[in-house]
């Protein structure tokens, strides 16, 4: 009888050995996957946003004469069909090896005199890439120039179309905020407007804040941007438990307004707080 008791219990003990053994093999399992999920995701998005160097990594290149990312021209892009003005993206490629720096740079590998082809008349008001500069072509008259005069880092050039005007906006990361080795949009993006007419290039940011996305308000040139708030100062805004803040972009004056009245403001957080009813 006792043998019988034994053996019972014995069963009993392996079944819920065996079942914690299980559980603990099943949470193994799902974390392992979660972690594996985590890196493809991670390296996928490496791969499609790689950034550019920070000047602490090109200081060390330049030292040994020797460079790790080319610049690449993307198509042209029409934009003002009647003026014949394109724009062409610079976008950039991280070599596989370094480099020795040319004297002369690329232009030496392709000595080519390409022209525009009369026939290219396509045109989009938004492209999406990996770019580093834009370049303004003016067909009519040849001339060219670059948008900007600093290392920068975006993925999107807007182009808006106005009755006088047309405006090319570009969110754009110009310091490696985050301190992750290249300068890339998960640093703090400022916003860059450009007249076409007026040939002028404007900046919109607050320091130590993120432009989160803007639009423009209705029949007007003036925007309504959001900044996302840096809380925990990590240098980047994470959109899932960090607040965003809401100012006017005057087009004309080129200040940023408030939009919500101060009092509000406070009342709206006070309420949500419960230090008011």
């Amino acid at each position: 009888m006792k043998i019988e008791r034994i053996k019972n219990y014995n069963q009993k003990l392996l079944a819920v050995l065996g079942t914690i053994a299980i559980l603990f093999a099943l949470i193994g399992l799902i974390a392992f996957s979660l972690f594996i999920i985590d890196e493809i995701s991670r390296n996928s998005f490496d791969d499609t946003n790689t950034g550019i160097l920070t000047n602490e990594k090109i200081e060390e290149l330049q030292k040994e004469n020797k460079r790790e990312q080319v610049i690449s021209y993307e198509n042209p892009k029409l934009i003002d069909t009647i003026n014949s003005i394109y724009i062409i993206p610079i976008s950039h490629k991280t070599l596989n090896e370094k480099e020795d720096i040319n004297v002369n740079g690329l232009l030496d590998m392709y000595s080519g005199s390409g022209k525009l082809s009369k026939s290219d008349h396509r045109y989009s008001n938004r492209f999406y890439g990996e770019f580093n500069n834009v370049i303004i072509y003016d067909q009519n008259s040849d001339i060219n120039k670059k948008l900007f005069n600093k290392r920068v880092n975006f993925d999107k050039i807007d182009a808006e179309y106005f009755s006088d005007d047309i405006l090319i906006l570009i969110k754009v990361a110009e310091k490696d905020t985050h301190k992750d080795g290249v300068i890339n949009l998960i640093d703090y993006n400022s916003l860059y407007v450009y007249s076409i007419n007026k040939n002028k290039l404007s900046k919109i940011g607050i320091d130590e804040m993120d432009v989160y996305n803007y639009k423009f308000l209705n029949n007007s040139k003036s925007l309504i941007i959001r900044f996302g708030v840096d809380k925990n100062k990590n240098g980047k805004y994470e959109d899932y438990n960090e607040p965003t803040i809401i100012k006017k972009y005057d087009y004309k004056t080129g200040e940023l307004i408030d939009i919500v009245d101060k009092e509000i403001d406070s009342g709206l957080q006070k309420m949500l707080e419960g230090t008011i009813q």
